[in-house]
């Protein structure tokens, strides 16, 4: 059986065009990292005012919140994508990726606890928020590439 180079060119631009489809499916999209920044930020915020119905109000703000903004992104996903597509540079690049958040917020969080300025937690909060917001689009752009850059014939 011959097939034409035009043919095979063409049916490979194909499944190329509709492999970037599922990988730009599955990432999270640009407005959910500030969206997360700026709901973390309103909790942390009415947790330190101390204040009861400050703080009722605020955790059900986030937790409606959340719901909605997750509940957004899992909607948009038609499929999951699968280890072998993200590889372990995938994996590694967002556990770093979260470790480093996590260190900043406890590290400033503490250090400023330890120095008795007025609301650490939500001082913290800040370079966290910031960092969701410009590096969570910075991990799905890379993201994007390394999947893109695999194989399209995974091992079995």
């Amino acid at each position: 059986m011959d097939i034409p180079p035009t043919d095979a060119e063409f049916a490979l631009a194909e499944v190329q065009a509709r492999r970037e489809q599922v990988v730009d499916t599955n990432l999270v999209p640009t407005w959910f990292w500030p969206s997360v920044g700026g709901l973390m930020l309103l909790f942390v915020g009415a947790m330190e005012t101390g204040v009861s119905w400050v703080m009722a109000v605020g955790t059900i703000v986030y937790t409606l919140g959340l719901a909605a903004v997750i509940l957004a992104v899992v909607r948009k996903a038609r499929v999951q994508v699968r280890f072998e597509l993200l590889g372990a540079r995938g994996i590694g690049a967002i556990l770093g990726f979260a470790a480093v958040l996590v260190v900043i917020g406890v590290g400033l969080g503490f250090g400023l606890e330890a120095l008795s300025v007025p609301f650490p937690a939500l001082l913290a909060t800040l370079p966290v928020s910031v960092g969701l917001t410009v590096g969570g689009p910075a991990l799905m752009s890379y993201l994007r590439r390394l999947m893109l850059s695999r194989p399209l014939a995974g091992s079995r």
